[in-house]
């Protein structure tokens, strides 16, 4: 298990619709976003989510073509060896690998629930973000309810 987990915000608004935020605790035990990330998830944040600053510069050059929250959230994980950044957009994905960050997004986060027993199955939350307005194609869906043998 990394050392650090550090989120952006998509996930954290995605899981609070859902309202399945705990289960990112019960995943992780502890989270960790920026300053930025908790101005735009813009909801009160539980105690095992800690507001941490990166204390490089790294954040003004992603600025420069990804979203603030992204680029900070980025940055953070780059200053821990051993991070795991949960981000769903595929700009700032593609970054963070370049970066050589692990990275997953909120199906990942599930696929993982799942797989330590956490959840009982994926498809029911997958049908709950359907029915959100969070963006995620119907393939990626099928892909990752194929590898949690649920299609």
């Amino acid at each position: 298990m990394p050392s650090v987990i550090v989120s952006d915000t998509s996930c954290l608004i995605l899981f609070h619709k859902i309202g399945e935020l705990e289960l990112l605790k019960k995943l992780f035990g502890k989270l960790h976003i920026t300053e930025t990330v908790l101005k735009e998830f813009n909801q009160k944040i539980p105690d095992w989510i800690e507001v941490i600053e990166p204390t490089s510069d790294l954040q003004k050059g992603l600025s420069s073509y990804l979203d603030k929250g992204e680029a900070t959230a980025i940055a953070l994980s780059a200053e821990h060896e051993n991070s795991l950044l949960i981000i769903d957009e595929v700009k700032g994905r593609k970054a963070a690998k370049e970066m050589g960050i692990s990275v997953t997004g909120s199906l990942g986060v599930l696929v993982a629930a799942k797989n330590m027993g956490h959840i009982q199955a994926v498809k029911p939350l997958t049908e709950k973000i359907q029915r959100t307005n969070f963006r995620i194609s119907e393939e990626l869906i099928v892909r990752v309810l194929e590898k949690v043998n649920e299609s």
